[in-house]
Formats: C-alpha cells, structure tokens, sequence
C-alpha cells in the first residue's frame, strides 16, 4: 500500500464485528426520521453507512471519507440513493441541509471539535439529530507504547490524535449545550473485547492509530516500527491467550431545537 494512504479496509476490518458494536449503540441514540436526509462522516469502506441507509429508511445519505482506499472500497455499496465524497471532515459543512449529522470513530482525527461540531450542527435543519462516537482510550498501553517507541526513532513523530484531540465526556456536554442541543445525550462506555492473544492488539491498532506513522518511517521503517512495537507491548501487557481489551469510548446524541 502507499504511504500516501495509510488506511487499510482489510486490515480495518480484521475485528469489524468489535468495530460495530458502538456503531450499533450510536445509531439506536438517532431517533426516527421518516425519509430522512442523512450524512455519515468519516464513512470508511462504506459497508456500514449503506445499513444505515436501510436501518433508519432514509431518503438519501452521503457518505465522506479522505481515505482513497477506503473510498475505493465504498464504491461497491453506491446506489440511487448511497453515494460516496471524499471530503475533509475537518472543514465540512453544508448548511440546514441534514436530518442526521452521524461521525463514527472519526472525529478523533481533527483537532479542534468545537468549532468542527459548530459547523456539523449549522448543517443541520431545525430539529435535526447529531450523533458522534470518538474512542477514549489514549491511556492504554496500545497508544502509549507506541508514542514512547516512536518518540525515539523520529526526530518529529505524529502525536496521538485520541490524546490530543478528544475531549472529556462532560465538555462534550457542555459544546453540545451551548450549540443549542436539547435534548442530549452524553456517556463514557467501555467495551472489553475477546481477543485471542495479546498479539492481536497489534493487528487492532496496525488498523487504526498506527497508520499516522506509515508515511514518516516509509514501507521498510514502518515494517521495523510494527515488529519493535510488538516486542515492547507484549513485554508491557504480557503474552496472553485470550486476551480482554478495554476499550472506552464516548458516544453523543443531540436534536438541535
């Protein structure tokens, strides 16, 4: 693959049914909206965003996404009423245009989401819903090592976005309120995940917060990285068959009055 791209639908979707399970908890938070115009932000390979299209019977819905290869992989579900965009969710906004604003473990990767959930709520109509899920675990030793080991080899390593960028459950709360969101709902959930060793941690995050190191080490470095990063998780974590990997996440749902 090319370090242009770091993503990797395959690898991605190496633990897809542990993926889904805060998907699933965020859309139950949406509540119906017959002939809804929806758009899913940070879409991935888009096999989710299509069910949602069926799951809440939507008119139409977008799916955006800065990953080429994910966008690739996404193409297969489009249909007259799914289509696909790449787009920077950073900056994206199209205003009162939207039933459902949904952003899936991807809002984690922008900085500033004050002001990227101000412009995701002036894109929804006068009554429309915003729900977001944004991983919390930048304390586990999955992100933790990995900041520590390529602190030492790169003179300027990529800081962790979870750690950076995501914000405490109740300011989250307290954005939501400010942009007009009544009612809301805010919570910090843990999810524990089955693994069958400790190794697939390592296949998790190469999926995930790993890929931000792919272009400064490049195709052999990256390679050398990965084998090194094992070595000193495992050593942290231990060697274990199965393994329970904690997971907190938050998750956020709001109608806009």
């Amino acid at each position: 693959m090319s370090t242009t791209d770091g993503w990797d639908p395959a690898q991605y979707n190496r633990f897809a049914l542990e993926r889904e399970a805060p998907y699933w908890d965020l859309v139950r938070l949406v509540q119906p909206v017959p002939g809804a115009h929806l758009v899913d932000l940070g879409c991935g390979d888009g096999r989710l965003t299509a069910r949602l299209h069926e799951t809440l019977a939507a008119a139409d819905t977008l799916g955006l996404d800065s990953s080429p290869a994910m966008l690739s992989r996404a193409a297969g579900y489009s249909s007259a009423h799914v289509t696909f965009e790449h787009a920077d969710i950073a900056t994206w906004e199209r205003p009162d245009h939207y039933d459902v604003v949904l952003a899936n473990a991807s809002l984690q990767w922008v900085p500033d989401h004050r002001g990227v959930l101000a412009r995701w709520a002036r894109s929804l109509r006068a009554g429309g819903q915003l729900a977001v899920q944004v991983p919390a675990n930048a304390d586990h030793p999955a992100h933790l090592v990995a900041d520590e080991l390529a602190g030492e080899l790169l003179t300027d390593p990529p800081s962790d976005p979870v750690a950076t960028n995501v914000l405490a459950p109740e300011e989250y709360a307290e954005v939501l309120d400010g942009l007009g969101f009544d009612p809301q709902h805010v919570r910090l959930q843990v999810y524990l995940h089955h693994l069958d060793s400790t190794a697939d941690v390592v296949e998790w995050v190469k999926g995930t917060t790993l890929t931000r190191f792919k272009e400064p080490f490049g195709d052999e470095g990256w390679q050398r990285f990965v084998d090194l990063y094992r070595q000193r998780l495992l050593g942290v974590l231990g060697d274990r068959s199965p393994y329970a990997y904690p997971f907190k996440r938050i998750l956020l749902w709001g109608r806009r009055a």
